[in-house]
């Protein structure tokens, strides 16, 4: 897609290029996220919410986000991929000011699912972008410091929330985002090139629709009986819509011309295996830092500060891991880091899982996450080249968005799910205790109960991860 020069050596310095601008998009995404995971108690407080509120503080934007990466991987494919690239930057910005002007929870929520459209324009666009400015046999460099940045950003993230949450005030978490999306904004129009649009063609406006609509209601019902329960009407009423509607979408992308979820895109074992793969490796990794956040605030009884301190080993092994994996990419196939990056994950998670009490030396507790997030920048760096390597220039923007859309459904599930699990384990009359980060000023036997919730939460991300330690497993191709 990108005119680059035929020399070797300028097209990687545009490359290079093209990668810092990808990759402040990912740090800005990914600095927006753990920041207010770590910093989701001094929000609660401020709002007074109750659990389904703050639920759905981190919930609203992985919903919307989930729901619409499809739809812009599918537009940037036609309309250009520079321009909505950039669109994304720019709604991310604007609606990260308004969200610190919030003057209650629920437009807080609103401005989150604004932010959601603009990171999906971003994250759709991000890979793909990397993908056609680096040479195929430098690709894996180019994606292991790629996903790399994310871990830069959930090492900054978390640290940063702390201190603006016990100093500046929440606003700021969200302030904090403005300067930064406005240098995103001028570096990419100075850097990215502009790129003839591709052919006029209809964009499947109804099967988007019956996507979005398809989604929502399976997320929303999942979250819903993570914060209220399965006896919430909710969820019965989520489900029924998700099963009515799933059978439409094929039967409405079988007869467009051009389907947002074109079946033939997404067949093959390789492709299903290595999306089960990231599905699983998205649970298992996604709620780890918020989950140990509120296990140092509600159990330990430490500031958001020093829990957000606390968490650092699961990014500072990301950052190291997804750079590392990266280079030996060119000895070693992304199909055996995808595995080994599994396997990693699984040992960190049951490191954890074994060791859980208010008493457990840090030390091991941060084995235990630095293994993880090793594993998972070593996964996350396999599976990406894996999948984008072996897939047509044509479909790579809507391909790209499938794939996150799998990855994001993933991460609401372990939202959803862990959340659930240690509210539910302290009962729903101390629940709202557990989110606010004041459980441990309450009373000593709801802690212990709180730690079974820890306890079984980590064995259930653990079975996850090995679960997707086999799906990579049987993602090989012939080259494999």
């Amino acid at each position: 897609m990108l005119e680059v020069p035929p020399d070797h050596a300028a097209r990687m310095r545009y490359a290079w290029k093209v990668c810092s601008v990808t990759s402040l998009g990912l740090i800005l995404i990914g600095v927006a996220g753990s920041t207010l995971n770590v910093a989701l108690p001094t929000v609660v407080r401020h709002f007074s919410a109750d659990p389904f509120q703050s639920n759905w503080i981190l919930l609203s934007f992985l919903l919307v986000n989930t729901a619409s990466l499809v739809f812009f991987g599918r537009v940037a494919d036609l309309l250009g991929r520079r321009e909505v690239y950039l669109l994304g930057f720019a709604l991310f910005t604007v609606a990260s000011l308004l969200a610190g002007l919030s003057p209650n929870v629920w437009f807080l929520v609103a401005m989150r699912m604004l932010q959601a459209v603009g990171a999906a324009m971003i994250l759709a666009n991000g890979t793909v972008i990397i993908t056609d400015a680096f040479p195929p046999e430098r690709l894996s460099q180019g994606m292991g410091v790629y996903i790399g940045t994310m871990s830069v950003a959930q090492l900054t993230g978390p640290t940063l929330g702390g201190l603006i949450a016990e100093t500046a005030g929440w606003q700021w978490i969200f302030w904090v985002n403005v300067p930064a999306g406005l240098i995103a904004i001028i570096w990419g129009a100075i850097t990215l090139r502009r790129v003839p649009r591709g052919p006029k063609q209809p964009v499947d406006a109804l099967g988007n629709a019956l996507v979005f609509a398809a989604l929502s209601a399976v997320l929303l019902a999942l979250s819903e009986a993570g914060s209220r329960g399965l006896s919430s009407p909710v969820v019965p009423v989520g489900v029924a819509v998700f099963v009515v509607l799933a059978p439409l979408i094929v039967l409405v992308e079988r007869r467009a011309s051009h389907p947002v979820l074109d079946p033939r895109l997404f067949g093959g074992r390789m492709l299903a295996c290595a999306n089960l793969a990231s599905f699983c490796n998205a649970i298992a990794r996604a709620s780890l830092i918020l989950v140990v956040a509120l296990y140092f605030q509600a159990a330990r009884g430490v500031d958001a500060f020093a829990a957000g301190l606390s968490v650092l080993p699961v990014p500072v092994g990301m950052a190291l891991a997804s750079p590392i994996a990266g280079s030996v990419g060119r000895w070693i196939s992304p199909y055996a880091l995808a595995i080994g990056g599994s396997l990693m994950s699984a040992a960190g998670l049951g490191t954890l899982m074994l060791t859980t009490d208010p008493a457990t030396p840090y030390w091991i507790i941060g084995i235990g996450l630095f293994v993880a997030g090793c594993g998972s920048g070593t996964f996350l760096t396999g599976n990406t080249t894996q999948v984008m390597g072996a897939l047509p220039a044509g479909s790579l923007g809507v391909v790209n968005g499938f794939r996150l859309m799998i990855m994001n459904v993933g991460i609401v599930l372990s939202v959803g799910l862990s959340l659930s699990v240690l509210a539910g384990s302290v009962g729903p009359e101390l629940g709202a205790q557990v989110y606010a980060a004041t459980l441990s000023e309450l009373s000593p036997v709801a802690v212990d109960l709180l730690m079974d919730g820890f306890r079984r939460t980590y064995g259930v991300l653990f079975g996850v991860a090995l679960t997707g330690a086999v799906m990579a497993a049987l993602a090989r191709t012939r080259r494999g």
